[in-house]
């Protein structure tokens, strides 16, 4: 086993190196999307530091996402940088295994992922809730969506319908350039109404000067044409919130409610679940990070071996993301989404490290 000394000296540099990298990926990320909001604000003549504001705030959420591989890069250079001053060889030579000086790594692999999952979380959710309330007032709509304008989905005693806007106003009560399309309590089409601004008032949406199309019949148009809801603007506005926004220890309340308004709650689930399964996923990223940076320098081939690493960490990234997108779309269960990429990615870390140092 690895002694006390050297666990707090391993555990020093790696950490050490993992901030370094951690803190410089997140200054490249704060001036890309620094730059993209600029862009965006052109258009709306919002000013620079209202901008850079908002980018500071979503900068601790898109922190979370670069988490992992802030711990594999970190991982990585400091096993590559004892390997090259020869302290893994010395500790190698003491009697140490591979096993021994992977408990440092490995403990704060698990120790960041707890803290990001209970401490971290709850404060980047409300700086990106906050920064989505700023985007809604500024651009009439989150970031998070496209030219397609802001799409709704609600039930009430009418049946289902899906309303699109092109702009969000007053917190949720107001929205300009809607349609709806209507269908009955079997879920048949009735029609589609068209609006150039939408009201919530309590109980219905009120349409006005709405255009009415029904299949068969010609175009209606009303003065005021009222649609049945049981959304209020919290719900209006938790529909656009992305699952980001919300803390850790709201999701399953804001999972359950949101399937109690008759919208999708697959993403609230899935985000919590990955929430769960982070600290797996970041023992995923030393396990992989020590099987490709490892090699004795002497030996050569070392630039391959780190290469190697980097492309498993992206291939990890990229099954996780194609996986949650199932689990969103709700083909996969969300605690499967959430927690196979980091199980298989333990796995084959461990079994990669197996071969190498037992096999």
């Amino acid at each position: 086993m690895i002694g006390l000394t050297l666990g707090r000296y391993l555990s020093g540099r790696f950490l050490e190196q993992i901030l370094i990298v951690f803190l410089s990926i997140n200054a490249l990320s704060f001036l890309i999307d620094f730059v993209e909001m600029l862009r965006r604000a052109s258009e709306v003549h919002v000013g620079a530091g209202f901008v850079a504001l908002m980018s500071f705030l979503r900068m601790p959420v898109a922190s979370e996402q670069i988490l992992p591989f802030a711990v594999l890069f970190g991982t990585m250079a400091a096993f590559v940088n004892l390997t090259r001053k020869l302290e893994l060889v010395i500790a190698r030579a003491s009697g140490v295994s591979v096993w021994g000086f992977l408990i440092p790594p490995l403990a704060i692999a698990v120790a960041l992922g707890i803290f990001s999952v209970l401490a971290y979380n709850p404060m980047a959710a409300a700086m990106k809730q906050r920064a989505d309330e700023m985007e809604i007032e500024a651009f009439g709509r989150p970031g998070t969506t496209n030219d397609a304008g802001v799409w709704l989905r609600q039930r009430s005693i009418d049946g289902k319908s899906t309303m699109r806007a092109e702009k969000v106003l007053d917190k949720g009560a107001r929205l300009e350039g809607v349609v709806a399309y209507l269908d009955d309590p079997y879920e048949h089409f009735v029609e589609r109404v068209e609006a150039p601004v939408a009201i919530l008032t309590p109980g219905a949406w009120r349409f006005e000067n709405a255009r009415v199309v029904r299949p068969g019949e010609e175009a209606q148009t009303h003065a005021t044409y009222y649609l049945a809801t049981d959304l209020d603007q919290e719900d209006v506005l938790r529909s656009l919130t992305s699952p980001d926004s919300i803390p850790f220890w709201q999701l399953p309340e804001f999972r359950d409610r949101t399937a109690e308004a008759g919208l999708d709650a697959n993403d609230y689930a899935l985000r919590y679940q990955t929430l769960l399964a982070r600290p797996l996923m970041l023992v995923a990223m030393v396990l992989i990070a020590a099987a490709f940076s490892l090699r004795f320098f002497r030996f050569g081939g070392v630039g391959k071996m780190v290469a190697g690493g980097v492309a498993a960490g992206f291939v990890l990234y990229v099954a996780t993301k194609v996986v949650g997108d199932m689990g969103g779309a709700g083909v996969l269960s969300a605690p499967i989404a959430a927690w196979s990429p980091a199980l298989v990615g333990s796995l084959l870390g461990a079994l990669a490290l197996l071969h190498q140092e037992d096999g």
